[in-house]
């Protein structure tokens, strides 16, 4: 069985977050640039010279895609690397994944972990 592992976390946090996946061997992601808001407090922002405030917060989106066996030890990782300890920080969700498959080839994606670095090959 799969998970789909969805990270909302500080922009800032984003390169210390994939360095640590890397380390755990997850390889394969999406990172999207995204607004929201949560316990966050809005903040005073000023633009030609006039303040506003500011209630949707820059984030980021990670999505990642891996077996079941991987989700502790991933969010375990992302949470480690992410974390503050301020609110805003973010929050993981997991989902269940039923089935994954390859657009070239049409068939189901049994080996979703097993993602092969350029040069190593072809995907399947």
């Amino acid at each position: 069985m799969m998970k789909k592992i969805e990270a909302i976390i500080r922009p800032e946090k984003l390169t210390e977050t994939i360095k640590s996946l890397k380390n755990i061997g997850v390889t394969g992601f999406t990172v999207s640039q995204v607004v929201g808001r949560g316990k966050q407090k809005s903040t005073l922002g000023v633009y030609r010279g006039k303040n506003y405030n500011v209630t949707l917060h820059p984030k980021v989106k990670l999505e990642i895609i891996l077996s079941d066996y991987m989700v502790e030890l991933t969010v375990k990782s992302i949470v480690e690397a992410a974390n503050t300890g301020e609110e805003g920080d973010g929050k993981i969700f997991v989902y269940p994944i039923l089935e994954a498959y390859n657009i070239r080839t049409g068939k189901i994606d049994t080996d979703i972990d097993e993602l092969k670095e350029e040069g190593e090959g072809s995907w399947n």
